[in-house]
């Protein structure tokens, strides 16, 4: 049986975490842009939905370390 320290263990939930929010974020983008280019006529481009995907990415993570933790004292 093989033991993690604890940072590698961390290292992989934050690695799994990574993960499966591009995955979701990739999901929903692609489907996002398909929809919307079906709607207004053109073509579907899959790089842009990529490229989306990996912007929202990266935004969630970016909100998500400026948002505090703490709970609120006084309103």
């Amino acid at each position: 049986m093989v033991r993690l320290n604890e940072d590698e263990i961390m290292l992989e939930v934050n690695f799994v975490r990574y993960f499966w929010t591009f995955f979701w974020a990739f999901l929903l983008i692609e489907m996002v842009t398909y929809v919307v280019s079906s709607m207004t006529g053109s073509a579907f481009s899959f790089q842009i939905g990529a490229l989306l995907a990996v912007v929202v990415t990266i935004l969630v993570y970016v909100i998500s370390a400026v948002i505090p933790n703490e709970p609120v004292e006084k309103h």
